[in-house]
């Protein structure tokens, strides 16, 4: 989903508002990202890269301290209101969103942040709460915060992690242990590290171990390691804006290292004809354009023509050939909002043939058929994202899997018709849900009497990487706390027609 805030805060949306003389410049930058996040929905990563590129003069101890207490609140805010209703009568400190904000870091503070003195952080808090709502509002946080701090003074701390699975929502948790079992559950709920490392894919042919030493040399300050999972990958942190690093949009781009792995689960291979059915930007469009060479194509289809449109000024593909018959970009994913400003992805060597904007759950528009592999990265909840977007946990209800498990079993049977017969097909998600998960792929084996006249029958993958992650099965999960990666999902297909 697209950051869809035109305001979100005092400012209404107009430009960042300088900090109160007595408030603190990082505290400033997080109580607006929350404030976003709360009034707009608006992503916290992308709201927090467009408040520090505003702030540039704030030095890295005072972004990692608004990085924290941003990912922070929003993974522990219920656990957060919770103490402070035991101080508080009444709720209506919650009302404005930079007073609700600024109680809640203070709170954070004073409950998981030992480095700071209880007074500092009262202090602190006491002075943007006032900043954004007056004396009145300044006395009452201060009242609370006082009251909280000798509480945890006498008390002690509770563990960050336990306090991350006691936020979540009810449905969430209920959903994660019918999925992982319990104990996983709660790893992937508290798993960090937070937020997240950013994750760069080198093209087919480039030097791993080559670029981590010219990455480390270009950027000493910050940390560059091999994947874990993708042999492509590089997982950095402290990089800062990545195309100011050498190789970028041409040796490597800004991939998660878990998505660059359902990229390859596919297994394309030279020569073949692929269709990357739901690609957004085309992160892995990059990665599949490259791995059908010499003499292969990729084509991409997506909802959105926005999205197209970033696509083909990247990769250097054609004007769309159904335009139109997508809605605007109002529901793209946060992360790939990210991708199109960050990622740049490369002209070098590969590009996308052919791009159609297409509704799947209406028909295939003028997408052909034939194709030897079809990739469905499928509109999901995005709970596999947690780490990296907490505010998911916020914005997503119950209702909404079975209402997405519809969506990606229509997108995924009417992908299948593009495919040949005897072709591949990998279903994927950035979810860990067993609802969007197995109890999609077993809907998509199942035979349907829909007029398609597609099966989809479950098949072992085929490339090295999904095999070694599947254990020579049909399907895998990756998951923070196991694999180092955000959660994601995939199964592999046979099109029979």
């Amino acid at each position: 989903m697209a950051d869809r805030d035109q305001g979100g805060g005092r400012d209404g949306g107009r430009g960042a508002r300088p900090p109160h003389p007595t408030e603190s410049a990082p505290r400033a930058v997080a109580a607006r990202v929350l404030a976003r996040v709360w009034g707009s929905e608006a992503f916290a990563s992308a709201a927090l890269d467009a408040e520090l590129r505003r702030a540039p003069a704030l030095d890295p101890r005072d972004v990692g301290l608004a990085t924290e207490l941003v990912y922070g609140v929003l993974r522990v805010q219920a656990a957060l209101e919770a103490r402070i209703a035991e101080f508080a009568a009444k709720s209506r400190w919650t009302t404005d969103p930079l007073v609700r904000a600024h109680v809640l870091m203070g709170a954070y503070s004073l409950c998981f942040l030992d480095r700071i003195p209880s007074f500092a952080a009262v202090s602190e808090a006491v002075d943007g709460a006032q900043a954004a709502g007056g004396p009145r509002v300044g006395a009452f946080t201060n009242a609370v915060l006082r009251r909280l701090a000798a509480a945890v003074e006498s008390g002690g701390r509770s563990p960050l992690a336990s306090a991350v699975v006691a936020s979540a929502p009810g449905w969430l948790r209920g959903a994660l242990r019918r999925s992982l079992g319990r104990a996983a559950a709660e790893a992937f709920l508290s798993a960090g590290p937070v937020p997240p490392p950013t994750g760069l894919c080198l093209a087919p042919g480039e030097d791993r171990d080559a670029w981590l030493e010219a990455l480390r040399a270009a950027a000493p300050t910050a940390t560059f390691e091999a994947g874990r999972v993708s042999k492509t990958a590089i997982v950095a942190r402290g990089a800062g804006d990545l195309r100011r690093l050498p190789g970028f949009g041409a040796a490597w781009i800004g991939q998660e290292e878990g998505a660059q792995a359902l990229a390859f689960a596919l297994g394309a291979r030279p020569g073949e004809a692929v269709l990357d059915a739901c690609s957004g930007r085309g992160n892995k469009s990059w990665i599949l354009s490259r791995a059908v060479l010499p003499g292969g194509a990729v084509d991409a289809a997506d909802l959105y023509p926005a999205k197209l449109s970033q696509l083909r000024a990247a990769l250097g593909a054609p004007p769309s050939t159904a335009e139109g018959t997508g809605a605007e970009d109002a529901g793209a994913e946060a992360g790939d909002a990210q991708a199109g400003a960050r990622d740049g992805l490369g002209r070098a060597a590969a590009t996308v043939r052919e791009t159609y904007a297409v509704d799947w759950t209406v028909g295939a528009g003028d997408v052909p058929e034939g194709y030897d592999r079809v990739l469905v990265d499928a509109p999901c909840s995005g709970v596999g994202t947690l780490r990296r977007r907490p505010e998911i946990a916020l914005q997503r209800e119950a209702d909404d899997l079975p209402r997405l498990a519809d969506l990606q079993v229509a997108i995924a049977r009417r992908a299948a018709t593009r495919a040949r017969d005897g072709g591949r097909l990998v279903f994927a998600v950035c979810s860990v849900l067993r609802e969007e998960c197995e109890a999609v792929t077993a809907r998509l084996a199942a035979p349907a009497d829909d007029g398609l006249g597609v099966r989809l029958e479950p098949a072992p993958f085929d490339a090295e990487l999904a095999r070694e992650l599947a254990g020579g099965g049909d399907a895998f999960r990756l998951l923070p706390h196991v694999h180092g990666t955000d959660g994601y999902f995939a199964a592999m297909f046979v099109v029979r027609r």
